[in-house]
């Protein structure tokens, strides 16, 4: 067999990056800069992408250009159903556990947060809203709501990294969204209060995803 050919080059190049989640879900492929890392033209790159595109790696959005595709969107639209129900019910248990300290840091992650807004990056603002919310269920007395918890983010693995890079609009309400929880905790509200904000929180990041991928679907988040 010959050597393979500039596109398969740049197919496999990309593909291994995608395997080893370098280049995770939401990431933007950009054909000038992975033509200068394989020093090629663009076109094998462009016709490159458009295999990976048939294989359902890669999607491409007019204006937008070729991202790297969500592996499995079921496997998060069901792993953050269960989220928006556990974590809620973890945060309102935890709600009378937390200090005052426990809330400024929990401010001081949503500050950064929302400093980061204007030269936004979907990983950085993912770890951090991840750190926000761990630090408001952490005190849940039940163990077990805590490590349910846990495990349903672990199953997301890579994809909790990057879901804001596909609604990355949704970075604004969430910061938002995270003040009011903050304020309902500080001000001992009912906890049936905290649990529906938290829920209603969670479920507008799916929703404003599922929307984002499948405008065409009559979504209903209220089953749950």
């Amino acid at each position: 067999m010959g050597a393979p050919s500039k596109s398969q080059q740049a197919y496999r190049w990309i593909k291994e990056r995608i395997a080893n989640q370098e280049f995770t879900p939401g990431y933007r492929l950009v054909l000038g800069t992975i033509a200068a890392e394989l020093d090629m033209s663009v076109v094998p790159v462009r016709e490159a992408v458009r295999q990976l595109e048939a294989e359902g790696l890669v999607t491409f959005e007019r204006n937008v250009g070729a991202r790297v595709a969500m592996v499995d969107d079921s496997q998060y639209r069901y792993a953050m159903q269960a989220i928006s129900i556990v974590e809620s019910a973890a945060t309102a248990l935890a709600a009378r556990n937390l200090t005052a300290d426990d809330l400024l840091r929990a401010r001081t992650v949503n500050d950064v947060m929302t400093a980061g807004l204007s030269r936004f990056d979907p990983r950085s603002f993912s770890a951090l809203n991840q750190e926000f919310h761990h630090i408001l269920y952490s005190k849940c007395a039940n163990p077990r709501l805590r490590e349910i918890v846990d495990a349903e983010w672990a199953r997301l693995g890579h994809m909790r990294d990057s879901i804001f890079a596909f609604v990355p609009g949704r970075a604004a309400e969430s910061v938002r969204e995270h003040e009011q929880i903050l304020d309902l905790i500080a001000s001992a509200a009912p906890l049936n209060e905290i649990e529906q904000a938290v829920r209603r929180h969670r479920t507008g990041t799916l929703a404003a995803y599922l929307t984002h991928e499948h405008p065409d679907e009559t979504l209903s988040l209220s089953a749950f």
